[in-house]
């Protein structure tokens, strides 16, 4: 099986923009559907409540026609066009679909970050972890979210075995940035998100691409788009993952970045996996 996860820092900007950003959004798009996923999940969409309009749908499909795809936006009392996910299934899978709350500080349960997939041996699901802030102001909201995920992905493995992706921003190590001296009180890179990374690995949890790749440098999914050169300089941040439960070592076949090129912001990531 073939796993896609991809923020893409706005749906509609992607499909319906002609900024040069957004014909880099589009080259990724077409690169994603050149690998042919199962699945891909997609995080930070900032749909309306209302989810994809037909001209969204129109778009996708000229993309992933052969999917089928389901999707969480922001709602009261959280911020309107904030957050969101969205998952494309290949056609004939046919999963059983949630979208969990968690019961995280609010409006974070609020704000259209979970999906999961159920299938008959295994359950795929995919978030989009609320950031720290600015001034760490998130940072205490966060540690509960952390914990509160940790229960929820633990409450899966105990049915059956889990593929977790997403957005999780968090550098675990720091090995996972390029500048981890100049990052330490920085979001992302605390010493409270760290600890809770670490506590979900060590609740039953594989990061698949440092299980594969132990001593693999200069491997990043995000590079700031403020910073003019950071792609180019490759000062990144290993902050998208795909975890599995612990069970499923065996059954990895790949577990990588795929190219965007010069887009900055986050590059896509791929899971290969026998299931």
């Amino acid at each position: 099986m073939k796993l896609i996860s991809w923020n893409i820092d706005s749906l509609n900007a992607a499909l319906t923009g002609e900024s040069p950003r957004a014909l880099l959004s589009r080259e990724v798009l077409a690169k994603i559907q050149s690998y042919q996923p199962d699945i891909i999940a997609i995080q930070e969409t900032k749909l309306s409540v209302k989810g994809p309009s037909s001209k969204h749908i129109e778009k996708l499909a000229e993309y992933f026609e052969e999917y089928d795809l389901v999707w969480t936006s922001s709602k009261e009392p959280a911020r309107k066009g904030y957050a969101g996910t969205m998952t494309l299934y290949k056609k004939g899978l046919n999963p059983k679909i949630t979208f969990p709350e968690i019961m995280a500080p609010e409006p974070m349960d609020s704000e259209g970050r979970m999906i999961t997939l159920e299938f008959d041996d295994f359950y795929m699901t995919q978030v989009y972890t609320p950031n720290a802030g600015n001034e760490l102001k998130r940072l205490g909201m966060r540690q509960e979210w952390d914990v509160k995920y940790k229960e929820y992905l633990m409450s899966l493995d105990q049915t059956k075995p889990v593929l977790a992706s997403g957005d999780f921003n968090v550098a675990h190590q720091e090995i996972d940035l390029a500048h981890p001296e100049n990052n330490r009180m920085n979001a992302g890179f605390t010493d409270e998100e760290r600890q809770g990374f670490t506590n979900l690995l060590s609740a039953g949890f594989v990061d698949t691409f440092r299980f594969l790749n132990p001593e693999t440098t200069g491997a990043y999914t995000w590079w700031a788009q403020r910073v003019r050169t950071s792609k180019i300089n490759n000062s990144g941040w290993r902050i998208d993952y795909w975890l599995v439960s612990e069970r499923l070592t065996d059954r990895l076949r790949q577990s990588t970045m795929i190219d965007s090129g010069i887009r900055q912001d986050h590059t896509p990531i791929l899971l290969e996996i026998d299931l």
